[in-house]
């Protein structure tokens, strides 16, 4: 399941709605270990495409190096979907590289919903996963 405080999937959902009709993608950092997404990294798709993202490789290593320097990893992995429901592609399956991540996807289709859905992909597999939002994932550590 993946916990994720509104804050950060309406940050995703901004994201995705402001590159539309482009694919949006990015990354939230959370510190090693806990699974819990905290910061919110909005890159670049190097594509610039309606059908297809790819991280600008020189940025991925930066942020990358970045979450290193800071403890983190990535908890998620988002981009959006332009004209098609909220689920992995093909490509999608192929190109997933963290097997600990969370691969969040959103449809920016209809401007009036919007549809947020998780998934684990590890060798291939997709399984979807319950997405909790929650008003502050944090509150305990404020």
């Amino acid at each position: 399941m993946l916990k994720i405080s509104e804050e950060l999937r309406d940050q995703i959902v901004a994201h995705a709605r402001r590159d539309h009709p482009d694919e949006a993608c990015g990354v939230l950092a959370g510190p090693v270990g806990t699974g819990r997404p905290e910061r919110f990294i909005p890159m670049l798709n190097a594509a610039r495409s309606p059908t297809f993202y790819e991280f600008d490789s020189m940025e991925q290593l930066r942020v990358w190096r970045e979450m290193d320097d800071r403890d983190e990893e990535p908890v998620v992995i988002y981009h959006s979907h332009t004209a098609t429901e909220a689920h992995p592609s093909r490509t999608d399956i192929k190109l997933a590289s963290e097997p600990g991540a969370h691969y969040v996807l959103v449809s920016t289709r209809d401007p009036d919903e919007t549809e947020f859905r998780s998934f684990r992909i590890v060798d291939g597999e997709v399984e979807e996963e319950p997405v909790l939002i929650e008003d502050d994932v944090l509150g305990d550590r404020h």
